[in-house]
């Protein structure tokens, strides 16, 4: 019901709005990192828009990589990259999650991330040569929940384009996932609201 009136309540835009999750904590203590949440969530109906992948590795892996991938870079690129750090931030900014080839993490980690890693973008590891289409289709439809010291977040969990009962059973999935995380499960969240980007917050819990 709330997800239906967060719908019809918007004002036609001219742009395809976002439907955000908005979580409050409760008795709980954030700037004890252990107490954070970061995860990512695996929405049962996707985000409803597109979600840039990046594959970083070479061989075989960017081989496979080519066709399912938004952005292949190579090991030799990355250095390139690294050193460049207003295109490093750029393809940041762009991408929404990236994929290392497992060698090649110690190098990201050194080399970009200064970048990633305050954005929570430092990439998953695959092993060499593996096939990383399944990893991808699943990243697609993932959102990462952070919390850092904060005891509001918001999640993205679709589009207005998507109907209430997909975004409903999306919301449901990430409530469940940050409550097995929250040392006194649904005792912990103090509210939850949903709203599109530019529309009113409509109460959930």
């Amino acid at each position: 019901m709330a997800v239906q009136n967060a719908l019809e309540s918007a004002k036609k835009r001219n742009f395809v709005e976002t439907v955000e999750l908005a979580i409050n904590l409760k008795d709980i203590d954030l700037t004890i990192p252990k107490n954070r949440i970061q995860d990512d969530i695996i929405l049962p109906y996707g985000r409803g828009r597109p979600v840039h992948v990046c594959v970083i590795g070479g061989g075989e892996l960017a081989l496979k990589a080519k066709d399912v991938a938004d952005t292949v870079i190579s090991a030799e690129e990355l250095q390139t990259i690294a050193d460049d750090k207003k295109q490093a931030k750029k393809i940041a900014n762009e991408t929404d999650y990236f994929i290392a080839e497992a060698p090649l993490m110690a190098v990201v980690g050194k080399r970009l991330g200064t970048v990633l890693g305050p954005r929570g973008k430092m990439p998953k590891p695959i092993p060499p040569g593996a096939d990383p289409k399944g990893m991808i289709d699943n990243l697609r439809k993932t959102v990462s929940v952070r919390t850092k010291d904060r005891i509001t977040f918001h999640a993205p969990v679709g589009t207005v384009n998507m109907s209430p009962e997909e975004l409903a059973e999306n919301i449901e999935t990430v409530l469940k996932r940050v409550e097995l995380k929250l040392e006194k499960g649904r005792m912990n969240i103090a509210s939850s609201y949903v709203k599109t980007t530019m529309g009113k917050s409509v109460r959930l819990i």
